[in-house]
């Protein structure tokens, strides 16, 4: 799967010092009625207990100029927690998850249901809230970032 290309959102969830969260390309729509969205998060992860804890997340979806904000949630500079989101603004959204100021966007969810498989959990979440930003897209390819011409 490192040959396909993917958008780059990260994942937030948690109130406070418990907030935590992951950069991801495995979020997408799985509904428009009712709204709803699915995230595969794996369970050795430290997202994953804080998400089925909270019962929210939100994803952001990210522009180029915040690869270093994708940087952080993936954990490569050994950055854990709440410290995940120093250096970078964000907003608290109605179900608790923070959202990213200037995201492409910033959806909002609540846990609809949790379906463990493997190891993974793929969590489906109702959408409580859309913000949207503007910018240009950061995609992934090959373990590196890039961008997307149009």
């Amino acid at each position: 799967m490192r040959n396909f290309s993917g958008g780059v959102s990260v994942i937030t969830a948690g109130i406070g010092e418990e907030r935590t969260g992951a950069t991801v390309t495995s979020a997408t729509a799985l509904a428009v009625d009712p709204p709803t969205m699915i995230v595969n998060i794996n369970r050795t992860s430290s997202t994953w207990p804080v998400i089925e804890r909270y019962r929210h997340f939100c994803v952001n979806l990210l522009s180029r100029e915040q690869q270093r904000v994708a940087e952080r949630f993936s954990g490569v500079d050994g950055t854990k927690g709440a410290a995940r989101y120093d250096g970078a603004e964000w907003i608290r959204l109605a179900s608790g998850a923070s959202a990213l100021a200037g995201a492409l966007a910033a959806i909002d969810c609540e846990v609809e249901e949790i379906i463990e498989r493997h190891s993974h959990a793929i969590i489906l979440g109702r959408v409580v809230a859309i913000t949207a930003g503007t910018g240009e897209p950061i995609v992934y390819h090959n373990g590196r970032y890039g961008g997307v011409q149009f």
